[in-house]
């Protein structure tokens, strides 16, 4: 199977272009054309090899959550010309990942596992276990790096650096938990946990708005619902939709994206089965069949569209 690692269009009307860990952000005349790559990440770092129909399923995913939110906060989506693409509003983008957790789990619990008990700020109480259910869902923010790693930060360090105001940070924390709440109801309809996700925002005529993707397995954790507790109470592993299984897999080839550390090849298996993970997710939280689209000339395609759109 083909697959999307690098794009170098020169759409009709093109202004400039920005290349993300793995979407390509294009500037066309007075709006953006986000190309959903198949490149995946892990530990800020780009994997060497790309997953086909990945950027697909991210995009038809993003596009679901987002038009099923519209009337908690307005986005930045406008069009869908091509399986892998969106085009939307150019906005300012508001340097910090919201991130949202209910669970214990994945970078909240390595930190606890290290013995921190804090966590941007928020305190959690002693005696949790990994993937535990967290006393309510808690914001922890990251900083948006331009390079390198994101960095998390608390909300006092955000007012303190004038990131956001004091009335922004409102703003962005209400979005936050209750786009959170409508994820979980959604996941919970199609028999998963919404574990944690992130959010991104912008400003675009003075307001904030919801932009880039939103409940996609590389913005967010999900567990399936039946069985959850059991497993729980049994000390289990719990099985989950999400790109952590790439980072775990990684991390038993002695990968974690610290200095001196060489990225391991992926075998074609591997690949494949990710693939198969990402579509699964897709199918499971959107309820929806899966169509491939044809790929032998995905970057053709891309094009014709696009300027068709234009």
């Amino acid at each position: 199977m083909n697959a999307l690692k690098d794009t170098d269009f020169n759409f009709d009307g093109q202004i400039s272009v920005y290349n993300g860990k793995v979407r390509d952000v294009y500037k066309v005349k007075d709006k953006l054309v986000m190309v959903a790559t198949d490149r995946i990440s892990a530990f800020d770092h780009i994997l060497p090899r790309a997953i086909p129909y990945k950027g697909q399923v991210l995009n038809q995913i993003a596009t679901h959550f987002l038009e099923a939110t519209k009337d908690i906060v307005p986005n930045w989506l406008e069009a869908i010309p091509d399986p892998s693409v969106a085009i939307g509003k150019a906005c300012e983008p508001i340097k910090l990942e919201m991130v949202i957790r209910g669970y214990l789990a994945g970078h909240a619990w390595r930190t606890y596992k290290a013995g921190g008990r804090e966590l941007c700020g928020v305190l959690l109480p002693d005696g949790l276990k990994q993937n535990d259910r967290l006393p309510e869902p808690i914001i922890t923010p990251a900083t948006k790096a331009e390079e390198g790693h994101d960095e998390d930060i608390a909300a006092i360090d955000i007012l303190r650096q004038g990131i956001v105001s004091h009335d922004q940070w409102s703003i962005l924390c209400n979005y936050t938990r209750a786009l959170f709440q409508r994820g979980t109801e959604m996941a919970a309809e199609r028999g998963l946990i919404l574990v944690d996700t992130k959010y991104e925002f912008g400003i675009y005529d003075g307001k904030i708005i919801l932009i880039d993707e939103i409940h996609t397995p590389d913005s967010s954790r999900y567990f399936y619902l039946d069985g959850y507790q059991s497993r729980q109470d049994r000390d289990e592993e719990q099985v989950q939709l999400s790109k952590e299984f790439v980072r775990e897999w990684l991390m038993a080839n002695n990968f974690q994206g610290l200095d001196g550390q060489t990225m391991p090849e992926m075998p074609d298996e591997f690949v494949d089965e990710i693939t198969e993970r990402y579509i699964s997710l897709y199918e499971m939280i959107t309820g929806k069949s899966f169509e491939r689209t044809d790929n032998s000339d995905t970057r053709n395609r891309i094009l014709n569209n696009v300027n068709g759109y234009f």
